[in-house]
């Protein structure tokens, strides 16, 4: 039966620390998902019904 220390363990996986590129991928795909609600946003934005919704809005505020 194998005793595991906190010390033990951490000697064991010491050499585990070999994730150069994980900070690009997870920027990669954080990138991609803001582009991607970027998209959405633009579709959603740039629709007839929201478009109308938002200019009357506006003028209510300027007036």
């Amino acid at each position: 039966m194998h005793r595991f220390t906190i010390r033990a363990l951490t000697a064991r996986f010491a050499g585990l620390h070999d994730d150069e590129g994980m900070n690009t991928a997870e920027y990669a795909v954080g990138t991609l998902a803001a582009v991607a609600f970027a998209g959405v946003l633009y579709k959603v934005v740039s629709s007839p019904s929201v478009q109308a919704a938002l200019t009357g809005v506006i003028n209510e505020a300027l007036k």
